[in-house]
């Protein structure tokens, strides 16, 4: 899939476990698991930004797009 989810990567730079993302989200841990896995067919935009404020990010450091041409 060509959208890579850097999930972890964000939660590592702010010393942020799963289950302290989940609940400032709202979120399940099954359900964060599945998007951090990259595992997620879809992402609402209103977890998207729940998940951005809770590790003070923009969307662009969770997702990234990477052309499967270029590889």
């Amino acid at each position: 899939m060509p959208i890579i989810v850097n999930l972890d990567v964000m939660m590592a730079k702010r010393k942020m476990s799963l289950n302290e993302l989940s609940e400032k989200v709202d979120i399940t841990l099954s359900n964060l698991s599945i998007l951090k896995t990259g595992k997620a067919k879809a992402v609402r935009f209103s977890t998207l930004e729940a998940i951005c404020k809770a590790l003070d990010c923009q969307p662009g450091d969770i997702l990234e797009f990477v052309d499967s041409e270029d590889t």
